[in-house]
C-alpha cells in the first residue's frame, strides 16, 4: 500500500475471504485507489493425498467450490463495497478447469493465476490477467529469490510477447506477498516500481483497466 501510494500505482489486493474482517475494511477506507480481488475462500487445501496443493481442484464436487466461492464473495462485497473487484486469484494458482468454465456464469469478470496466459478469455465473459514475477524463492527458505532472477522473470515474459510466444496484449504482472517477503524483496520491489514508472516507455495500469470489469458489487451478480 505505501509502495502504491508514494509511486501514484494502484495496487490489486488478493483477499482471503474467510478470515478477512472490519480491520483490514478500516484499513483499506482512506487507502486511495486500492481495490480488493477475491482470494479463493479459506485458502484451505482440500486436494487428495500426495497431489498438489488445491482449494479450488476437482477433489470436491464442483457446487460444493461453487458455494463457497460465492459466500466469499458475499462477505468480501460486505466488508469492501465497490473496492471489490469481480475477480477470483486461485490459492496456490491452481483451479481445475471444470471450475473456470463456470465462473462467467457465477458472476465473475476475471480470473488471474500466474505465467503466461494461453488465452485472454478462457471461457465467454471472462478475462484472464496473470503475474508473471513471483520474487520469492519458496522452496529454499521462503526468501528473496535475487535481483538477476527477479529481473528475469519479468523479461522473459516481455521477451516472450515480443516475440509472438505469449499474448502480446497481456500485462507484465509483478506478485508481492506481504506475509513473506524478507527486506530484499520489499527493496526489489520499490527499486522496479521507481524506475519502471519512470521509464518513458512503461505504463502501469489500474486494476480496473487491467481486468475490464467494475468495481461496483451490485455488478458483480453478489446476490446469487
Amino acid at each position: 500500500l505505501a509502495l502504491g501510494a508514494e509511486r501514484q500505482i494502484a495496487p490489486c489486493l488478493a483477499v482471503i475471504p474467510a478470515p478477512a474482517g472490519e480491520p483490514l475494511a478500516a484499513r483499506l477506507a482512506d487507502a486511495g485507489p486500492v481495490r480488493v480481488v477475491q482470494h479463493g475462500y479459506a485458502h484451505r487445501d482440500h486436494a487428495p493425498a500426495g497431489a498438489r496443493k488445491s482449494e479450488l481442484g476437482a477433489g470436491r464436487p464442483l457446487a460444493d467450490r461453487l458455494r463457497e466461492l460465492k459466500a466469499g464473495r458475499r462477505r468480501l462485497a460486505h466488508l469492501f463495497g465497490r473496492r471489490l473487484l469481480a475477480v477470483l486469484v486461485p490459492p496456490w494458482n491452481r483451479i481445475e478447469p471444470g471450475l473456470v468454465s463456470r465462473l462467467a456464469e457465477a458472476g465473475y469478470r476475471g480470473l488471474s493465476t500466474i505465467g503466461a496466459r494461453q488465452q485472454a478469455r478462457p471461457t465467454a465473459g471472462l478475462i484472464q490477467v496473470n503475474v508473471h514475477c513471483d520474487p520469492i524463492d519458496w522452496r529454499n527458505g521462503r526468501t528473496f529469490v535475487g535481483t538477476a532472477p527477479a529481473l528475469e522473470r519479468v523479461i522473459a515474459h516481455l521477451r516472450a510477447r515480443r516475440a509472438g510466444r505469449a499474448d502480446p496484449a497481456e500485462p507484465t504482472g509483478l506478485l508481492t506477498h506481504h506475509l513473506a517477503m524478507d527486506a530484499d524483496g520489499w527493496r526489489f520491489a520499490a527499486r522496479l516500481l521507481s524506475e519502471t514508472a519512470a521509464h518513458p516507455g512503461v505504463r502501469w495500469l489500474g486494476p480496473e483497466e487491467t481486468f475490464r470489469a467494475s468495481c461496483a458489487a451490485v455488478e458483480i451478480g453478489i446476490d446469487r
